[in-house]
């Protein structure tokens, strides 16, 4: 996708765009209230907001439990989007975003059906399947280098 761009931001900057994806695969698509999606946590985290030209197509957010330790979550890439790059793009963002901020690890809960997309980035299943919104997850967690 070649005007494929991340930006880093903040939620004053991005509600409106990450909000629309968001409700866009985890509301229309599978089904999450829209109470539990938005869970009042974002103004907490670093943002990420994937665009192919002006058109938001991804989205996810990075917060700190711990010094060390970023959770990774929120990600979502629109349907059409869907293994064009956008997804890894977003994961690298999130990555070097992390790393800056000085965290040595990334632990997320990942849908199962998604699981393989994260293996091949580095992370490794660290559960067993639990439900988190109807839906089956597992843990993951990944040590950053460098």
């Amino acid at each position: 996708m070649s005007d494929l761009e991340v930006e880093v931001g903040t939620w004053e900057t991005f509600a409106d765009a990450a909000t629309a994806v968001r409700k866009a695969v985890f509301v229309e698509e599978q089904g999450v209230s829209e109470a539990e999606e938005l869970d009042g946590n974002d103004s907490d985290a670093v943002q990420f907001l994937a665009c192919d030209g002006e058109y938001p197509v991804g989205t996810a957010r990075l917060r700190f439990p711990e010094p060390t330790v970023g959770k990774v979550e929120r990600v979502a890439v629109r349907e059409p989007y869907r293994d064009d790059g956008v997804g890894t793009a977003l994961m690298r963002a999130v990555e070097d975003a992390a790393r800056d901020d000085g965290a040595t690890v990334l632990k997320l809960h990942a849908q199962t059906r998604v699981e393989p997309f994260y293996a091949q980035l580095g992370y490794e299943t660290v559960s067993d399947e639990f439900e988190e919104a109807g839906i089956p997850h597992v843990k993951m967690r990944k040590r950053l280098n460098g």
